[in-house]
């Protein structure tokens, strides 16, 4: 049988994936098993407080962002949830080494990993093949390939995969506590998806918890240990191949 539905859908779902990959990740997804984050101190040096309070929702969040967002690339962190990236509902881990980079297990029917580092993603196979089911396009991918891990440039630093956008917005009817730290919401959305940070309220300025809903599907994710560098091992160059390899590869059969 051809490796996808049809050589179009194959050309173009393919020729896509560099896009997909550009989707957060894990801002996509999470619901964990309760709250577990802010609680960590090591390696965080920003204690810069948030502004006061807004009166009204809607109030441009962008201070606090830059503040969130600049603490989180440079701490060691780790997360835990489940995503809207897939139908099923397994569990991620995140891993953030700012020195070694980021890593994403997923433990569902769609399981496998994704890491970045230098702007390159690195996302094993099965993943990328059910990355691309839930936009709507089937790849078989060969058993000579189940254990690749298929790169991209991203032409942005890997932290984009945690960040706050700038457009986000204070929502003080959200705001709520974290693991007993007090939290501030900022949202964020366009119609279609909505998404839901919640960040301390005081310094240091750190993504406590996420909440995300796509194509109907919600889920929350969890950030802790701050400071905590846990190794991030990419693979290895024996195992990687390029985007324009792979499609190669699952074109031949």
């Amino acid at each position: 049988m051809p490796s996808l539905v049809s050589r179009r859908q194959r050309t173009a779902g393919l020729a896509a994936v560099a896009a997909l990959l550009g989707v957060t990740t894990v801002a996509c997804g999470s619901g964990s098993g309760g709250d577990q984050g802010g609680t960590g101190t090591g390696g965080d040096t920003s204690t810069v407080s948030a502004p006061a309070v807004p009166t009204a929702t809607g109030a441009p969040a962008t201070g606090r962002i830059q503040q969130v967002n600049e603490t989180m690339r440079k701490t060691p962190f780790s997360g835990i949830g489940t995503t809207t990236a897939f139908e099923d509902a397994g569990l991620q881990t995140i891993v953030w080494n700012p020195d070694q980079g980021l890593h994403i297990s997923y433990n569902g029917a769609s399981g496998g990993d994704m890491y970045c580092k230098d702007g390159v993603t690195y996302m094993s196979a099965g993943l990328l093949a059910q990355s691309l089911k839930s936009q709507g396009t089937e790849i078989t991918v060969p058993d000579r390939l189940a254990h690749t891990y298929v790169t991209t440039q991203s032409g942005q630093g890997c932290d984009a995969y945690f960040a706050l956008p700038a457009s986000g917005t204070f929502a003080p009817d959200k705001d709520t506590t974290v693991m007993g730290v007090r939290a501030r919401a900022i949202v964020a959305g366009n119609g279609v998806t909505s998404d839901t940070y919640f960040v301390s309220a005081q310094g240091p300025a750190r993504l406590l918890k996420m909440k995300s809903v796509r194509g109907g599907r919600t889920s929350s994710t969890t950030y802790d240990d701050f400071g905590k560098k846990e190794s991030v091992t990419l693979p290895s160059p024996d195992k990687t191949m390029t985007m324009d390899t792979f499609r190669a590869q699952v074109d031949a059969g």
